[in-house]
């Protein structure tokens, strides 16, 4: 019999698993499978089974998962749901154990122990306003204060869960730092002879000291590890916590006993003073640094939702409301569509509409990423984030709150950077199937020295399973991985290559297709003139005066680039009369006596100034060359153009030849026109390009060529390459581009230069390649040391391995590891 049932609750494979095995173990079914999208199962069962009985078996594994039958929905899942976004208690796992797997409070993924984090807002968040000078008056909207009278200012918002992370755990590390200090010095001294401590306290009082030092440690700074530790045992989903928290506890637990009951250890484990070597410092040095760790992790995953930061920082706090001719000032989430809103010069487009009066240039940079201003006038829609020029403007509102296309920027890029497949750790891996040997192989020492050793039988075997348990604990495995990753991450920045963290140097070595972006990244992203071309060649040097004098008045960037381009081949810049801008055409003056215009095709017209075809011919061989151009008018007459460009970088195709010598396929997606795009493609050798994207379609080229089975970076300098640069493997950000690119990407680079790719690949395979020798380096002792632990030399030479030659043997492994870490200081990139 075989029946198929709809499942609610299921998010990630994770969660298909689950319910496949809960299913599965219910008496009576033969086989069970889970579809995660089609949100079915499929249970063939040897008689009919209720409902009620997967239900019920579903509700005692936690009631996370509820059965029904096909075309029925139940109420609570809905009312379980709860909006994403800041301030709705929705946290994840940043190593993405169980993939999209969300939680509504915080504390520890169940499967690698790491701090869940906190989803950020999906769209800016209402503001609050207070009186600088009284706190306690709180308003929705903006006004005046109602004792003093001043002006309310915007509320900051109360710390993320994750920045609260961070504080909490930076306290508990000082905490550590300052109990561990004293432990290790005191430790230390033992190396000394005649010992100066001596002389104040004995031995064993200077151990008690150490036990009360390390107990503020232990059970407050870093009793977490512990309880992660359990927590994967209770789950077998062992980790790095797992070994930590065996490691140093039997360390600790084993000193403890050593100071109480000291007369049942043997001689050999004994000091000249008669009192049982002890191992705080061990415990206490190895706990703070992995909080050391600890801290520095929660520290980068504060920096990771700072895209989503920057994105809200594009959206001002307030609008300005136009209502029956009078200007407003109004709260952001107060604006409904049809509201008429002005913008003044300077300010921030509240949210996307259009303009109904007016006219401006606006800066659209971190929407489209192409630096040039866009003039517009009536009629033209406009987009929430960008920032108005020098005029004012009224704009009718039609998208608002969640609509707007910058919103839908900062979606597409929290679920980009939540959907990233997890990177399993190959230390992880590792310590999967070495704790269980390690456990096995103590607990066999324990009952072979207890059936077969020598008197005192248990003492022995109580003795030589610790040391098992104590040269196994993984404390160079810890440091494998980062100090490779510290050291790795130094090199880089000396080079000009910012990595945010581990993974991106592991799937860097993997990457084979790379995205560049083409403003600001293979170009310059700066407008810059090429050339000024006069139909007489008599009149060259008179034109470039006359056009860089006309736009000497104007602000917009071509503007700037013209007379930037004039001062560089000195020429004196002149009065003009009657200046004029024509919004989305050009500028109109009189120089001297002369009637000058410069502007696009749609200026000559307005103008009724005909353009011979000779002229035409060569503005558009330019044209389709990608180039922007601008005709020159003197006294009703087109007599020539300005070509103005964005440089490629000189570095750029060096670059990206190397890449694609190596195997990484080099594809151009721009948003600017598809002329341009053929030009620079052409010039750079490359055989794919695509133009016009807007960012959701870099977005699904990425998850195109992801699904193919390509390793995917990308690199870009604009938000409209954020949701990309999130989805990507690895992003690969400018350093000369918006924050909010920066932020998304995973490695930066400072100087902006596509050669910074080929450095970040060298980079990661190098130390890719440390990191396995460490790994080798930090078990080697370990498996050599293990056995002698276990008194396998016992019997043919009398040796046993005491525990602090088990710790020495561990510490041997660590400095092996840092050693060779070091190494990839001196690499050449």
């Amino acid at each position: 019999m075989k029946h198929t049932y709809s499942i609610s609750g299921m998010t990630c494979k994770g969660c298909r698993g689950h319910v496949e095995k809960t299913l599965s173990n219910v008496e009576g079914v033969t086989n069970a499978k889970v579809d995660l999208q089609m949100a079915e199962a499929t249970i063939e069962m040897e008689s009919h089974i209720p409902i009620e009985t997967f239900e019920e078996a579903l509700k005692n594994d936690g009631g996370r998962y509820h059965i029904h039958k096909q075309g029925h929905q139940i109420d609570e899942v809905k009312k379980d749901e709860k909006p994403k976004g800041k301030g709705t208690g929705t946290f994840y796992c940043p190593m993405h154990c169980e993939s999209e797997k969300t939680y509504d409070k915080s504390g520890d993924c169940p499967v690698c122990g790491m701090d869940l984090v906190e989803e950020r807002s999906l769209s800016a968040t209402s503001a609050q306003f207070t009186c600088p000078m009284h706190a306690e008056i709180v308003r929705d909207e903006p006004g005046s204060c109602p004792i003093c009278g001043m002006d309310l200012v915007p509320l900051e918002a109360d710390a993320s869960e994750e920045d609260k992370t961070y504080q909490k755990l930076l306290k508990k590390f000082w905490i550590a730092v300052a109990f561990t200090v004293p432990i290790f010095l005191i430790a230390m001294s033992e190396m000394i002879m005649d010992n100066p401590l001596y002389s104040i306290f004995s031995q064993k009082n200077w151990n008690w000291i150490q036990l009360v030092l390390s107990i503020p440690v232990v059970f407050y700074a870093t009793w977490m590890f512990f309880k992660r530790a359990w927590t994967s045992i209770q789950t077998m989903n062992l980790n790095m916590f797992t070994l930590i928290g065996i490691g140093s506890g039997i360390a600790w637990i084993f000193s403890v006993f050593a100071m109480l009951f000291p007369d049942v250890f043997p001689p050999d484990f004994k000091t000249m003073y008669g009192n049982v070597f002890v191992y705080f410092e061990a415990t206490t040095v190895i706990l703070t640094l992995v909080l050391l760790g600890q801290l520095l992790e929660a520290r980068a995953h504060s920096q990771t939702s700072g895209a989503i930061k920057a994105l809200l920082k594009l959206v001002p706090s307030t609008a300005t409301l136009v209502d029956n001719g009078n200007d407003k000032v109004i709260a952001i989430d107060k604006i409904e569509k049809g509201y008429l809103l002005r913008v003044k010069p300077g300010e921030k487009i509240p949210v996307d509409g259009m303009i109904v009066e007016g006219h401006s240039s606006i800066d659209e940079s971190m929407i489209t990423g192409e630096p040039i201003p866009v003039d517009k006038t009536v009629d033209d829609k406009v987009s929430s984030g960008t920032i108005n020029g020098t005029k004012s403007f009224v704009m009718i509102a039609e998208k608002v709150g969640s609509e707007t296309l910058l919103s839908q920027i900062i979606h597409m890029v929290n679920n980009a950077s939540r959907s990233k497949a997890p990177i399993q750790k190959l230390a992880d891996k590792i310590a999967k199937y070495f704790v269980p040997i390690v456990l096995f192989v103590s607990l066999l020492t324990f009952i072979v020295w207890a059936v077969f050793g020598p008197e005192p039988a248990y003492v022995f075997a109580f003795v030589n399973a610790i040391a098992v348990l104590i040269i196994a604990c993984p404390c160079a495995l810890g440091l494998a991985t980062p100090m490779s990753v510290m050291v790795g991450v130094g090199r880089g920045a000396q080079s000009g290559v910012l990595i945010k963290n581990a993974e991106a140097l592991e799937m860097m070595n993997k990457v084979d297709t790379l995205i560049v972006d083409k403003t600001g990244t293979i170009t310059q992203g700066k407008p810059s003139v090429e050339k000024v071309i006069a139909m007489d060649d008599s009149l060259s040097k008179d034109l470039l005066q006359y056009i860089s004098s006309l736009n000497q008045y104007s602000e917009h960037p071509l503007a700037e680039a013209v007379v930037k381009y004039g001062k560089e081949n000195n020429i004196t810049l002149t009065k003009v009369s009657d200046f004029e801008a024509v919004a989305g055409k050009g500028v109109i003056g009189t120089v001297g006596d002369l009637k000058v215009a410069l502007g696009n095709s749609k200026l000559l017209e307005q103008l009724a100034i005909s353009i011979d075809e000779k002229l035409l011919s060569q503005v558009t061989a330019e044209q389709e060359k990608g180039k922007t151009v601008s005709f020159i008018a003197v006294a009703q007459k087109a007599v020539g153009y300005v070509t103005i460009f964005d440089a490629i970088k000189k570095t750029s195709l060096e670059a990206i030849q190397e890449l694609q010598k190596n195997g990484v396929e080099v594809i151009m997606l721009t948003g600017d026109n598809k002329n341009t795009a053929k030009a620079v493609a052409e010039q750079l050798n490359l055989k794919h390009y695509k133009a016009e994207c807007l960012p959701e379609d870099k977005l699904n080229e990425i998850k195109l060529l992801q699904s193919k089975g390509r390793v995917v970076a990308m690199a870009g300098d604009g938000i409209n390459d954020a949701p990309a640069l999130a989805q990507s493997d690895v992003g690969i950000a400018m350093g000369t581009g918006t924050d909010v690119a920066i932020e998304s990407a995973s490695i930066t680079l400072v100087k902006g230069d596509l050669q910074g790719i080929v450095k970040a690949k060298n980079l990661s395979h190098s130390v890719i390649k440390n990191i396995k020798q460490n790994l080798f380096f930090a078990f080697i002792y370990n498996v050599l040391g293990v056995p002698i632990a276990a008194g396998v030399l016992y019997p043919i030479f009398g040796l046993l391995l005491s525990p602090m030659i088990a710790a020495l043997a561990m510490s041997f492994s660590s400095v092996s590891v840092i050693a060779n870490a070091l190494r990839l200081r001196s690499l050449k990139l």
